[in-house]
């Protein structure tokens, strides 16, 4: 499946005579079009043969010099992702205990991704990385969310480097973003887009 979905989008992104008035009929438009972030997601973990072909989409984004500036663990035990949401309850006493289980909106998967900091562009990189997981995950029928709080709550606390350690990404690199995965519970509308932002430049 991920050879065709990248197959498919090298033909339908690069090839110059693709006709344009047929592109919302292209699988990749599609699935682009119907990416939403979930923040309701069904019980129950996505299986692992099926995350392995959403990764293997991932580590196939394009990242400059072919650096793979990447590094990411998956988290499917619905153990430790308790006991990592306890490390940060303990770490944010004064905080919502809702608001720290909450930062990770019950996907029954998370992904943590980090970036190598001797490499400028590694965010970029990670970027690139987590989209090309998410648009995966939608082809396959798995909902998802990109999230930047747990990041900020792990990483700016000492008291949450067990976490890091549970992680073990190598020396240099620091967690970035994490992206949740899971079969959707809910069927989010789209949010409109401002094409004010976009202009051509003669």
């Amino acid at each position: 499946m991920a050879s065709l979905l990248f197959a498919s989008m090298a033909t339908s992104c690069c090839d110059g005579n693709a006709n344009v008035e047929n592109s919302d009929k292209n699988s990749v438009i599609e699935t682009i079009m119907a990416r939403r972030s979930i923040r309701k997601y069904k019980p129950g973990a996505v299986d692992r043969e099926t995350m392995k072909k959403i990764l293997e989409c991932g580590i196939n984004a394009p990242n400059g010099q072919n650096k793979q500036s990447w590094e990411v663990r998956v988290v499917d035990s619905p153990a430790l992702m308790e006991e990592i949401k306890s490390i940060m309850a303990a770490a944010y006493p004064e905080e919502d205990p809702k608001r720290l289980t909450g930062c990770f909106r019950g996907a029954p998967v998370m992904t943590f991704i980090a970036r190598d900091l001797s490499y400028d562009f590694s965010a970029y990189d990670c970027g690139l990385l987590a989209e090309n997981m998410m648009l995966s995950a939608t082809s396959l029928g798995v909902g998802s969310i990109c999230l930047g709080s747990p990041v900020r709550f792990i990483n700016d606390n000492p008291a949450c480097a067990p976490i890091l350690e549970k992680l073990g990404f190598s020396e240099g690199y620091e967690l970035a973003l994490c992206v949740g995965f899971g079969y959707a519970d809910e069927a989010p509308d789209a949010k409109p887009r401002n094409w004010e932002k976009v202009k051509f430049v003669d």
